[in-house]
């Protein structure tokens, strides 16, 4: 489950005494998600979504994603909005946690993945990074490509030696591939977790984006990268090509990858699947048993990671 923090009903109706969205009528801790606390909110003028934030989540960072958020809702994006209490804060404090109401996204995840929701998402994710262009704050990637080697050494010696083995050599082959500042890959603001489970899709049409506490500046074609991995595999490493061109063609239909994109794109693909292959062995190891949720299986990333390495040494043999 995703409730760390319980909240009262009475903490949230005097919260809501600072809103003008009405008083309470529900309010429902969310099962899904690993990161926050996650609650449904019905008011007497609708629904929304109460986030408490966990100790993961630093609070000095959440006027970015909050800030983020409504810079792309403005431009056209369908995303949660973020709600302004009586004095134009978004953030608030509920049972010593930071926290925030955002608007309720209707839809919910596709249960079968096809190469036309893959062309939705393409053109999705093309418009998303278009919509961000006039969103000029700076944040680093902190599981970008300077914190694997890190990653990489606190599971070193807990029982996983083979496949350490195995990714380390990945790993520095692919930072020494991986693009430089003065290659001027297309840079600015990205989701970085485009997940099925973070996409809602309403009527078979994608209706919007969820959970942006990824989001990061960074490169964009790496973000398409990201949603490649994580949409046009089976569990056991088999590639969907059909959705992946289907992925990229919607894309194009928005925002066409410049060459230099293309030719980066494999490695982008190799990172892409060694970043969530990292942070899921490093949350498989040092999660407690006695912990509320159940960390995720890295074998299907270390398998993407095998496929995109033979093409990768394919197009350099």
């Amino acid at each position: 489950m995703a409730v760390y923090t319980q909240v009262s009903e009475q903490e949230v109706i005097q919260c809501l005494k600072n809103y003008d969205i009405g008083t309470l009528v529900m309010l429902k801790g969310i099962a899904q998600g690993v990161e926050n606390s996650n609650f449904l909110l019905k008011t007497t003028s609708g629904q929304y979504i109460l986030t408490l934030y966990e100790k993961r989540v630093d609070p000095q960072e959440l006027p970015w994603y909050l800030d983020l958020m409504g810079h792309l809702v403005k431009n056209g994006v369908s995303c949660p909005l973020p709600v302004q209490d009586k004095r134009g804060n978004a953030l608030t404090v509920l049972a010593g946690r930071p926290a925030a109401i955002v608007t309720f996204l209707e839809g919910k995840e596709t249960s079968e993945i096809t190469p036309d929701h893959c062309f939705a998402l393409g053109k999705a994710i093309a418009k998303l990074h278009k919509a961000g262009e006039g969103f000029e704050q700076y944040r680093k990637n902190n599981v970008g490509p300077d914190s694997w080697l890190g990653l990489l050494e606190k599971i070193t010696g807990l029982g996983h030696d083979d496949l350490v083995q195995e990714i380390k050599p990945v790993l520095m082959d692919i930072l020494a591939q991986w693009p430089t500042d003065q290659e001027q890959l297309p840079t600015g603001q990205i989701h970085a977790d485009i997940f099925p489970d973070n996409v809602f899709f309403k009527d078979n049409q994608l209706s919007g984006f969820i959970d942006f506490y990824f989001a990061c500046t960074d490169l964009l074609a790496y973000d398409l990268a990201i949603a490649l991995n994580a949409w046009c595999f089976t569990e056991d490493g088999q590639c969907l090509t059909n959705c992946v061109q289907a992925l990229i063609a919607g894309y194009e239909t928005i925002r066409p990858l410049t060459e230099i994109e293309k030719k980066y794109f494999s490695v982008l693909n190799m990172g892409a699947a060694l970043r969530f292959l990292l942070t899921r062995l490093h949350d498989w190891i040092h999660t407690p048993s006695t912990a509320l949720v159940t960390p995720k299986d890295p074998k299907p990333y270390l398998y993407r990671l095998r496929y995109h390495q033979t093409l990768n040494l394919v197009a350099n043999g």
